[in-house]
C-alpha cells in the first residue's frame, strides 16, 4: 500500500519528531492546489494568517508530498490528524480505488495526480479559510493586510514568521503584497528569511 501525505505549510518546516519519523522526505512534484493565507489561527499562532484551501481566493500552487511509512491508511490519517491537532473531518483523504474519501472535497487535481503517481491513498490537511467567520469581512488582500496590521506585536511576529517560512512554491496574492509592505518586512522575528524548498536536494535525498 503506497500512501502519500501532501504538505505546503508548517507540516514541512515545523519539525515534529513523533510525526516526522513516520514519513519519508518531502518531494516537490505534488498536485496543484488553490491556496492562500486566509485562515486565522488564534490558538497556536496568536491570530496569524495561515495557509488554507481557498477556491475563491487561492492561487494554484504545486505542493510537496512525502511517502508515509505506514501500511494501514487509517494509521496515516490518524498520524496527520494528531500532528495537525484537529478533528477527523478536517483531514482529507482519497483512495484511488474509489472506496473511500474524506469529508473535505477532493480536488480533481488530487485524483488525477494520484492516478499518475500510482498511489493507493493520498492524505492531506483540509483546513478551509475561516476569515469571514472570524472577522465578518469577505477576504481580500486589502482586508487581510488591514487585519494583520491590527494584531498585537507578538501576533505580527508570528504572522511574519509563518509567511517567511512558507516554501518558495507558495506564491499567492497576499504573500506578494506582504513582501513589499514596509511595516511587515520590518517586523523583528527570531527567524530571518524564507525557507526555500530545495528541489535538487529533496530529489537527491530521495534517491540516496
Amino acid at each position: 500500500m503506497k500512501i502519500a501525505i501532501l504538505g505546503w505549510g508548517s507540516l514541512i518546516w515545523d519539525e515534529r519528531p513523533e510525526f516526522d519519523k513516520k514519513r519519508e522526505g518531502w518531494l516537490p512534484d505534488g498536485p496543484t492546489l488553490k491556496l492562500e493565507f486566509s485562515r486565522i489561527s488564534r490558538e497556536t499562532r496568536l491570530g496569524a494568517l495561515t495557509l488554507a484551501f481557498d477556491d475563491l481566493n487561492g492561487e494554484d500552487c504545486t505542493v510537496a508530498y512525502a511517502l508515509s511509512k505506514r501500511r494501514d491508511p487509517d494509521d496515516a490519517i490518524c498520524d496527520l490528524r494528531s500532528r495537525e491537532g484537529t478533528i477527523l473531518k478536517r483531514i482529507g483523504y482519497y483512495f484511488a480505488d474509489g472506496s473511500r474519501s474524506g469529508q473535505p472535497k477532493v480536488p480533481e487535481s488530487v485524483k488525477a495526480w494520484t492516478t499518475e503517481k500510482r498511489f493507493d491513498v493520498v492524505v492531506w490537511s483540509g483546513l478551509p479559510s475561516n476569515f469571514y467567520e472570524e472577522t465578518k469581512k469577505v477576504f481580500s488582500v486589502t482586508e487581510a493586510l488591514s487585519y494583520l496590521q491590527s494584531l498585537t506585536q507578538e501576533g505580527k511576529v508570528k504572522a511574519a514568521e509563518y509567511v517567511r517560512r512558507a516554501p518558495n512554491f507558495i506564491d499567492t496574492p497576499l504573500r506578494r503584497a506582504l513582501e513589499i509592505e514596509l511595516w511587515f518586512t520590518n517586523i523583528p522575528s527570531s527567524f530571518r528569511g524564507n525557507v526555500p524548498f530545495d528541489v535538487e536536494k529533496t530529489v537527491a535525498d530521495a534517491a540516496g
